[in-house]
């Protein structure tokens, strides 16, 4: 593993969270999932369109398989990697149900392989590249003075053919003025219309007014942008698009109305998924998220659709909802080993020798306590203070690690704070009764 690979492991480790990537390396238990996903992947670079829903209690690694599926999703396979985008629902900066908000998340993380972030000035070029590539294979040349205009009809042609329809008439206006700033050298410009396309509302009039635009992208226009946005990503050379929404439970905690208008979102991108050829979604949340009154289970168009079923507490994975296990003993040991071989600054056979498995295992077991005995969420406080005595160990060589295995959790979730007071670690605190919803947005 390249060295910045493990150090960002190791960073994000210690700050409790997922790391974006490297997680080949102690990705364990997950086989089985992470196949039906690839399915899902092929399906989408056959041209499909569809939703996926991982389904996990807290400490499943729902997260982490999210991370895990835009991992795999980036890798090329069959001459083509997606471009990918990971948003997660917030009751701050992300109301659901307005597509505008939805739609600046989503544009503004996109990644790709060449570029992790902000990628969509990156996914402009290649495409229009592509194009100009294309122009000059049929023996147009370069210096043909209507060149440029031949490069703008095609532009047109492909933003007129999407499937559904063509994409709204500023996208297209807004498409053109890039390209043309950018051949008279106005970078800058063509950077704010780039960001005008990304869904920020913080674009000055004047920069609207050189492409014929004015005011922003509403949350009715969205999903038509979303559309062109993945037509431009196809031409450009890419797959197609992965989008993770992470926390999808946070719906949950959101005012009644909201939650309702959230919900029904939801439902209008599982209902139009197959129109958008090459788009995987795929959205996480908790069992209750799906299975009450006030969640999906409450408006029953949606939960039709995505349902979960099983059978003698078996379930396919081929279903709309994918379900992920808890974390148990033996697995959280396996990535215990795992990243103990790993650790940049700590030779694998001194850290085998001086943080050996019996102590691993104490560890479990000191941390498992702590959380009144629940495995299952114990994985981000274990991680973070396995990482912690590694490090200890690096800055000390003739440290052992047996003094060191004492455990005080840090910076509790609210979900590890209930399960330490005796609670479900996903209760609601809303107590407010949700009845089915049927408003349209």
């Amino acid at each position: 593993m390249p060295s910045r690979d493990a150090d960002h492991i190791f960073q994000r480790l210690r700050n409790g969270t997922v790391p974006a990537r490297g997680l080949d390396a102690f990705a364990v238990g997950v086989e089985r999932q992470r196949k039906e996903l690839a399915r899902k992947l092929d399906e989408a670079r056959r041209g499909a369109g569809d939703v996926k829903f991982l389904r996990g209690g807290y400490g499943c690694g729902k997260t982490f398989m999210a991370s895990l599926l835009l991992q795999d999703a980036q890798r090329v396979q069959a001459g083509k990697a997606f471009a990918t985008s990971f948003v997660v629902v917030s009751d701050n900066d992300l109301h659901f149900y307005k597509f505008d908000e939805l739609y600046r998340k989503v544009v503004s993380g996109l990644g790709t392989p060449a570029c992790p972030q902000g990628a969509l000035g990156d996914i402009l070029d290649r495409w229009i590249g592509s194009i100009e590539e294309g122009l000059l294979e049929l023996g147009v040349r370069e210096d043909d003075p209507a060149f440029d205009q031949k490069v703008l009809a095609k532009l047109d042609e492909q933003l007129g053919g999407l499937p559904g329809g063509s994409a709204p008439p500023d996208m297209v206006r807004v498409v053109r003025k890039v390209f043309e700033l950018k051949q008279q050298g106005q970078l800058q410009e063509a950077a704010a219309l780039i960001s005008w396309l990304s869904g920020s509302p913080n674009v000055a009039a004047r920069s609207k007014n050189l492409a014929g635009i004015k005011g922003d992208i509403s949350s009715s226009e969205a999903m038509a942008y979303l559309r062109g946005i993945l037509e431009i990503i196809k031409s450009a050379g890419y797959a197609g698009l992965v989008i993770v929404i992470d926390e999808a439970e946070t719906i949950l905690r959101m005012r009644g109305d909201v939650r309702q208008k959230s919900l029904n979102a939801l439902r209008q991108i599982v209902d139009a998924a197959s129109s958008y050829p090459g788009l995987l979604w795929a959205i996480t949340g908790t069992p209750i998220f799906f299975d009450d009154r006030k969640g999906v289970k409450g408006l029953e168009p949606l939960y039709d659709r995505i349902k979960f079923e099983e059978f003698n507490g078996v379930a396919s994975l081929r279903q709309p909802q994918l379900k992920l296990t808890p974390f148990d003993r033996e697995r959280l040991l396996q990535v215990a080993l795992r990243l103990r071989s790993l650790h940049p600054d700590l030779a694998p056979e001194d850290a085998e020798r001086r943080f050996p498995g019996s102590a691993l295992e104490a560890l479990v077991d000191r941390v498992t306590e702590g959380f009144r005995g629940d495995v299952g969420v114990v994985p981000r406080q274990f991680l973070r203070t396995f990482v912690n005595i590694l490090d200890i160990l690096a800055d000390n060589p003739d440290q052992h690690a047996d003094p060191l295995l004492g455990f005080q959790a840090k910076d509790l979730s609210p979900e590890e704070a209930a399960v330490m007071a005796g609670r479900p670690p996903d209760a609601v605190a809303d107590d407010e009764p949700f009845e089915g919803a049927t408003l349209d947005v």
